[in-house]
């Protein structure tokens, strides 16, 4: 493994797990922010609890387990983009920048906090399509049929260059019995 790696994913991780476990001992602080947006989705989602606090417990706990494998290299690819997942609804829930009319100063910093997440979400995207300098799956696919089809090829080629000196030693053969 790269030392980008090794040093790149638990920087990524930091943040997700540090706010993950505020959520977690702390929903109240967020719960009001996070009602316009949980609502919706808890309304389609019946698996989701029905509080709000309950669904920043639960996506709190979930950034933090997938911060923790993100940061160790263990299962990294799920777990970037499960934090991804979360940070999606976390980013449109508090950081409402258009909505801000009064104050232009809180505008600005709701912005800057909007495009750092929207920033640390192509980052997760990235270490989600990261293979660890390992083939993935489709490439190895691609590769495994073409080395069938080059092995169908000379196969090919081979019983036909021996299928003619073949033939003709059975003729011979045939002959000298008879």
């Amino acid at each position: 493994m790269s030392l980008l790696r090794v040093l790149g994913r638990p920087m990524l991780a930091s943040m997700f797990v540090a706010g993950g476990l505020d959520s977690v001992r702390h929903p109240q602080n967020v719960a009001g922010v996070a009602e316009p947006v949980v609502r919706p989705v808890t309304d389609r989602v019946p698996l989701l609890p029905d509080s709000t606090e309950d669904c920043v417990r639960l996506s709190g706990a979930v950034r933090v387990v997938g911060g923790l494998l993100l940061a160790t290299g263990r299962m990294s690819r799920p777990a970037a983009l499960v934090i991804a997942v979360t940070l999606i609804p976390t980013t449109l829930a508090a950081h409402r920048f258009w909505e801000e009319e009064e104050d232009p100063d809180q505008k600005a910093q709701q912005r800057i906090h909007f495009l750092k997440n929207l920033s640390m979400l192509g980052g997760l995207l990235i270490a989600a399509d990261d293979t660890g300098s390992a083939p993935s799956l489709a490439w190895r696919g691609r590769h495994a049929a073409h080395d069938l089809r080059r092995d169908a090829r000379l196969v090919r080629h081979s019983v036909r260059a021996g299928a003619g000196p073949a033939a003709v030693a059975g003729r011979v053969r045939a002959k000298l019995s008879s």
